[in-house]
């Protein structure tokens, strides 16, 4: 197990989301209204599903091949690449 690819790209992408996740804060600090700080939120988790989506995406290949070079069944491994991006909505 091991060698995921976790690119700079994915990185930025995370170091975003946690500038945005600062932003909320700061609204809540603020006493913004709720509809200002869910919007943000809404953002933030949008940010966060394509972040989990290209990180999935970009470990499959990877993943396949571990799996087909231990005998085991690639197929399982899609299964459990769609059952991630389901459960993290």
């Amino acid at each position: 197990m091991g060698n995921y690819n976790y690119t700079e790209d994915m990185k930025k992408r995370l170091r975003r989301l946690e500038g945005q996740v600062r932003g909320v804060l700061r609204l809540m600090d603020e006493e913004k209204n709720c509809k200002e700080v869910v919007s943000q939120l809404s953002a933030v988790r949008n940010a966060a599903d394509k972040a989990i989506a290209q990180i999935v995406a970009e470990n499959l290949h990877h993943c396949i091949l571990e799996e087909q070079q231990a005998g085991g069944d690639p197929g399982k491994m899609v299964q459990e690449a769609i059952e991630l991006l389901v459960k993290s909505r």
